[in-house]
């Protein structure tokens, strides 16, 4: 395997047009820093590349819905996110943004020298223009009738209800969502990327040159090269974006799918000036690090356009992740089914660490995986308080109280002792091997199956036991838990590294170095260690339900949103609607039907009279509840008699998306007996 002098890693530019979540961490970001930070502890130059994706109608979108402009929107998001990173320890050296200047004029030049080599394919084509709002009409800015399920209100890409992917012509009664007219056909001229003239040479480099390529990375390369290559638009008609750099391309931008990816180079760029011999060397080793959805984008059209520019590297792996789960159910930005960065930090202040530990260890490595909150709470519990947490602090808690926080000499060693240091090697190379292969899920495993070797060496030791009865042994036993607990502080930085931080500040041992791992004597005799404190501490029941009550309200939510209104009843004469009289009345007293679930026995005043009235509501509301509600009642319905009873009339009442019955009333109080007109 050849030896690369550097290494650059880039990740997947989140949209500006929101705030991250835990299935961006948990697919990208966090595995991305996981190695960088691996390879920084070994002394590698290695650099991580991130930023900003600004461009899009997913921005234009936003941008129109709140009524700001596109700037406006990118601003507040960037900000945001670039938060969210820092405070969750993601390293970046580097953390962009693709408004910035340099990105147009590094995204125009990677364009304008394509173009001038002849690498492109320019054709008209129709599009749907909006005639009212004078522009061409990108795919989300129509709606109309899905033709495969019949609801209104799909896109011109997909239809959000059945979800099937669509072509703008598919929908049956277009719409511009701009003016709201329907929009015409019009030819306009757009550059072409002709992907399949570059399909031999990708053919060869990822199915014969990289087998090694995680399985799912590899697959859907193969699937999409076995149908066929065809050219892809690197334009569009938009009025945001990087502008097309040519003559006679006014009102059109760069495609974000070919100007995002080049915010690698642009960010690299606003780095340092010698980018190029991270972009444009051989001896550079290029990684990218994403999601599922991004596989296609980064293994066959951006290496695509770099080797048609042909100065540029190609990237050596691409160890994409699948999807994670929430709670059983797809994270969704659009309706609120997520965990948020920022929000997490105000229910669970400081634990940056239990997060990363707990995505990492529910990695959706090779296929889609799930985050429940009862998994986040027993990994916390159970693994970093029980199992690290408790090995550490009974370590230095039993230095300090036996030999005042100075690191004791060893004895003689026995086997036992022997065969507990040796293990320390054995755990990190194989922590290493796994870190190596991009599996952090394994990783993370090895790395606590040190801290699991300390918990049993002084359980199977119980030096607080042989203080009283062998006290010479005790020195070798707390100075092997301390090389342990070091050794510990160095092989999870890369995981949990505010943690790890304050490992090293409590046992004073300043900055990691991944040379020391594996060492039998980090830590010398007479090393004065600090007093400790615990790093982690137990998430009770409450603040787990918090969580799930939240996403409970927000299902429900959705399902209000969601719900289809019954279709209208048949019409019927306004004379026939006159008929009906309906009065406000004054539920006074109320009392459930002996034998029935469901029935309620009212009286109600309705100006004109008192009377019975038997309705179905008992599931809902408690009788004494309801006294002095004010309800719109039917007073000339036909008696009928319900359960022995006779009912005088009917109340009307409204479901909600649930199913939940709600009173119809007035919005303030009024007299009894009038009319509702």
């Amino acid at each position: 395997m050849k030896q690369f002098k550097r290494t650059l890693v880039t990740t997947a530019l989140p949209y500006a047009n929101g705030p991250v979540h835990i299935g961006h961490l948990a697919g990208v970001y966090v595995p991305a820093d996981i190695y960088v930070r691996y390879l920084r502890l070994k002394g590698k130059d290695v650099l991580l590349i991130g930023g900003s994706d600004e461009h899009g109608v997913p921005i234009t979108l936003k941008a129109r819905k709140e009524g700001i402009t596109p700037q406006d929107v990118v601003d507040k998001y960037h900000r945001i996110i670039e938060d969210s990173f820092r405070d969750f320890g993601i390293s970046f050296d580097v953390y962009s943004r693709t408004s910035r200047k340099i990105h147009y004029e590094t995204a125009s030049q990677f364009f304008r020298t394509l173009y001038d080599k002849g690498e492109f394919i320019e054709k008209e084509s129709e599009q749907y223009y909006d005639d009212e709002a004078k522009q061409f009409l990108a795919d989300r800015y129509i709606t109309g009738t899905c033709p495969h399920c019949g609801k209104d209100g799909a896109y011109g890409d997909q239809c959000e209800s059945c979800g099937t992917s669509l072509n703008a012509t598919d929908l049956i009664n277009p719409k511009s969502t701009i003016s709201g007219s329907t929009p015409v056909m019009k030819s306009t001229k757009h550059w072409y990327l002709p992907l399949d003239k570059h399909e031999p040479f990708l053919r060869q480099w990822i199915l014969e040159g990289h087998k090694e390529w995680k399985s799912n990375v590899y697959g859907q390369c193969k699937s999409w090269l076995d149908l066929g290559l065809q050219p892809r638009a690197v334009s569009r008609d938009l009025d945001w974006g990087v502008p097309v750099p040519v003559d006679g391309a006014d009102g059109k931008v760069l495609y974000v799918w070919f100007d995002a990816p080049i915010g690698y180079i642009s960010a690299t760029r606003e780095l340092t000036p010698d980018w190029e011999k991270y972009w444009k060397d051989d001896e550079c080793r290029l990684l990218h690090f994403i999601g599922k959805d991004n596989i296609v984008f980064h293994c066959i059209v951006f290496p695509a356009m770099l080797k048609a520019e042909g100065s540029y590297i190609l990237p050596e792996n691409v160890p994409a992740n699948e999807f994670l789960n929430l709670e059983g159910d797809k994270i969704s930005t659009s309706r609120n089914w997520a965990v948020w960065l920022h929000e997490y930090l105000i229910d669970f202040k400081d634990k940056q660490d239990v997060l990363r530990y707990v995505l990492t260890a529910n990695a959706p490595e090779t296929k889609d995986n799930d985050f429940t909150w009862k998994d986040f709470q027993a990994r916390n519990n159970n693994e970093l308080v029980a199992i690290y947490g408790n090995f550490v602090n009974r370590s230095m808690v039993l230095t300090q109280k036996y030999y005042d926080g100075k690191v004791p000499a060893l004895g003689t060693l026995t086997d036992f002792d022997k065969e507990t240091l040796d293990s320390i090697g054995a755990i990190v190379k194989s922590t290493e091997e796994a870190l190596e292969n991009f599996k952090f899920r394994e990783a993370i495993k090895e790395a606590m199956n040190l801290a699991r070797l300390g918990n049993k060496y002084l359980a199977d030791t119980e030096p607080w036991k042989l203080i009283k009865t062998d006290p010479d042994r005790v020195p070798t036993i707390m100075n092997i838990a301390l090389q342990i607990t070091a050794n510990l502080a160095i092989l999870t930085e890369p995981f949990l590294p505010f943690s790890a931080q304050k490992l090293r500040n409590m046992l004073n041992m300043g900055e990691a170095n991944w040379k020391l791992c594996g060492n039998k004597e980090i830590l010398m005799t007479g090393h004065t260690i600090n007093e400790p404190s615990l790093l982690f501490d137990k998430i009770e029941d409450d603040a787990i339900q918090i969580q799930l009550n939240r996403l409970e309200q927000t299902k429900l939510a959705n399902q209000a949103e969601t719900k289809t209104a019954a279709p209208a009843k048949a019409n019927v004469s306004y004379d026939e609607f006159s008929t009906m009289d309906i009065r406000i009345g004054t539920i006074l007293e109320a009392e459930k039907v002996a034998k029935t679930k469901k029935l309620l026995k009212l009286k109600i005043d309705t100006g004109i009279d008192q009377r019975t009235v038997v309705s179905g509501i008992a599931e809902y509301f408690q009788p004494e509840e309801i006294i002095g509600q004010q309800v719109s009642i039917l007073v000339n319905l036909a008696p009928r008699n319900i359960k022995g009873i006779d009912s005088q009339g009917m109340i009307l009442m409204a479901e909600d998306a649930d199913g939940k019955l709600v009173f119809v009333t007035p919005s303030s109080k009024v007299k009894n007996g009038s009319e509702v007109k």
